[in-house]
């Protein structure tokens, strides 16, 4: 099948959706500042092509405009970033291209950074949605995880040795990835030229604090961000060399599973403080996936048959694939019983806490679909609440999934605000989410790269994902 035929073939499912930029007007909104909070009342955003071109209070003269969206009682914010996912790491590429891709933006995920996915399939997915040939987000990626032992299929790359990190890291640098991503089973001496070959290629490295290796080390081999708050629990207790030798889901083998029991028992407030103390002065970035964590640690009680959201979840998932991840993730608890699992998920959010407060900064990320009932871009939502039970105002939180993705990119002057000049990356709120942060999931409109999603067009787009989910 040729390339061309291949697009076209993709594209036909969403062919009546809006593929092009447009010029508009956005009248009687209020603009919300997400740097500080403010609201600008009354408001026209103007947005030529794919940029913002003038923000300025509401007039007469806007009538004039080639097309006009009254948002009267609306919020317009930034679009939001999902900063850790998969988009093509299960599934066949039919359903994330139908399915995964067209849910992010229907719940105003307008960019993902992905963290382990098909090169090829994210690579063409990519530049059909920046050549507005498919609905999208747009995508920072990693392709292939750098990971220990055996590769799986075409979303890691097995490493044992050195030099098979040093390869790994050229290899998908000529192949224009944005970043390398390291799992938890990286060797010693691989995750150290991992990091001197990322430097000398210029890539940055993100992900998993290896098991082998400190967080002091991570700090110091120039590892940018830290997934899952890996790490900082072991770093917390006397006994961190030990659980150099250790592993999450090694189940009642005492010897080699770094229980949670074990964590909790050993955590030192001074120890923790340290290291919170590291990572801020050294502004390495955090990106707990409190959703997903609640929903691995507390796996049993997900009730994923009584989500209000079955209906966007693949019939499949809900009737195979959750039921079999439950199983698999429960096996691998070991002695932890629920009462213990239930403590660490609310120490997560005790270190989210302290992390924030320390001045560490913290991104949104769900790590979807690799979970069970973790959804594309519905769990984004869900990620930033429990940022709320974690203490963050609905501000700090919803600046985890606008201003600071636009931070961590250095990237202010393009994302991140609404402001002119800025690319229109936008989504417009039936309510003020500063007052609660589940206002987020009311979505009146979409803006993404510039492109109009009107609330008719989100229902048209919702729809055509129910039918794929349902079929798979």
């Amino acid at each position: 099948m040729t390339p061309l035929f291949r697009s076209i073939r993709y594209l036909v499912p969403l062919i009546a959706l809006p593929l092009s930029a447009q010029t508009i007007a956005i009248t009687n909104a209020t603009v919300v500042d997400v740097s500080n909070g403010t609201l600008r009342r009354g408001t026209t955003v103007v947005i030529d092509g794919n940029h913002i071109t003038a923000v300025r209070p509401t007039t007469t003269a806007d009538s004039r405009q080639p097309q006009v969206i009254d948002a009267k009682g609306m919020y317009l914010i930034p679009g939001l970033w999902d900063m850790h996912t998969h988009a093509y790491y299960s599934g066949s590429i039919a359903l994330n291209d139908d399915y995964t891709l067209p849910l992010f933006i229907a719940d105003g995920v307008t960019g993902i950074r992905d963290m382990g996915s098909d090169l090829d399939a994210i690579l063409r997915a990519r530049g059909e949605i920046t050549a507005h040939q498919r609905v999208g987000p747009r995508m920072v990626i990693a392709g292939p995880m750098l990971d220990g032992g055996q590769a799986r299929g075409k979303t890691s790359f097995g490493i044992i040795t050195a030099e098979d990190a040093r390869k790994a890291v050229d290899s998908l640098k000529s192949r224009g990835v944005d970043f390398i991503k390291v799992q938890s089973a990286m060797p010693r001496e691989a995750y150290f030229a991992l990091a001197d070959e990322a430097k000398k290629v210029g890539l940055q490295f993100e992900g998993h604090v290896p098991d082998a290796i400190r967080a002091s080390e991570a700090v110091s081999a120039g590892q940018r961000t830290f997934e899952h708050l890996i790490g900082i629990f072991e770093a917390s207790t006397p006994n961190e060399d030990g659980y150099l030798k250790r592993k999450y889901g090694a189940g009642a083998d005492t010897v080699t599973n770094k229980s949670l029991l074990s964590l909790l028992t050993g955590y030192d407030v001074k120890r923790e403080a340290a290291i919170i103390q590291l990572l801020a002065r050294n502004n390495i970035w955090q990106c707990p996936t409190l959703f997903w964590e609640r929903g691995q640690w507390l796996v049993d009680t997900v009730s994923f048959a009584k989500d209000p959201d079955a209906a966007f979840i693949p019939v499949s998932w809900m009737t195979r694939r959750f039921a079999s991840m439950q199983r698999s993730i429960g096996r691998s608890m070991g002695t932890d019983s629920l009462a213990v699992r239930a403590r660490f998920v609310q120490h997560e959010l005790d270190i989210v806490a302290k992390l924030h407060k320390a001045g560490v900064p913290l991104l949104a990320g769900t790590d979807t679909p690799a979970g069970v009932d973790v959804t594309p871009g519905i769990s984004l939502h869900l990620e930033l609440q429990r940022f709320v039970a974690a203490g963050l105002t609905p501000l700090e939180a919803l600046q985890t999934a606008t201003l600071n993705p636009a931070k961590f990119y250095g990237k202010l002057n393009e994302y991140g605000s609404v402001q002119a000049g800025r690319i229109a990356d936008l989504v417009l709120l039936r309510a003020n989410p500063l007052v609660d942060i589940k206002n987020t999931r009311t979505i009146a409109g979409v803006f993404a790269d510039g492109r109009y999603y009107s609330s008719a067009d989100l229902d048209a787009l919702r729809e055509k994902i129910k039918q794929v989910a349902a079929k798979q």
